[in-house]
């Protein structure tokens, strides 16, 4: 596993030096989801919701959330963005909103957290302009499918693959000693 690099010798946080680095074309895609009641989802379709386009004006807050990353993740570098698509898939039958997330630069860093950040942002403001008629509405999933450039190249997230948590592995406290 390769270290942390957000981190200096005195395990200090700092910004990693990416002024090295050639600048390459990288590209990163996210998705997640919010489940919700089958009557909300009806109301985002047909488009009586009150507040207006849900899904439109979670689009274009995704789009602003990307562009404001560095100001929201403290060790994020700024990024001069070529392309940020957010798309949204609506599934009836499990009363869900599926977003995805395509983010592009030509930079000397990886653009996933803009990905990231622009499909929590874009779900957040679903449930900011549903929450009214439905406060139980649930955000999860929220995933890196695939990224691509840089240094360390290609990376697709395997069908079904589910994120793996890194802990160190617990010990079993020793049995006593028979009497």
């Amino acid at each position: 596993m390769a270290a942390l690099t957000h981190f200096n010798a005195s395990g200090q946080a700092r910004m990693v030096d990416v002024g090295a680095k050639d600048e390459t074309r990288r590209a990163a895609l996210a998705a997640g989801r919010i489940h919700m009641q089958a009557a909300t989802l009806e109301l985002i379709g047909q488009g009586r919701h009150s507040k207006g386009d849900v899904l439109g004006i979670a689009r274009i807050a995704g789009i602003m959330a990307a562009k404001r990353t560095a100001d929201l993740i403290p060790l994020c570098h700024p990024l001069p963005l070529t392309r940020v698509e957010v798309d949204f898939a609506v599934d009836e039958t499990a009363s869900t909103i599926e977003c995805t997330v395509q983010a592009e630069t030509v930079s000397r860093t990886g653009v996933e957290m803009e990905a990231l950040t622009a499909v929590q942002v874009a779900l957040l403001t679903i449930y900011d302009m549903c929450k009214a008629v439905d406060r139980g509405m649930e955000i999860g999933g929220i995933r890196l499918l695939e990224k691509s450039g840089g240094h360390s190249g290609h990376w697709q997230r395997c069908a079904g693959q589910a994120p793996r948590a890194k802990t160190p592995e617990a010990k079993t406290p020793e049995a006593p000693p028979p009497e």
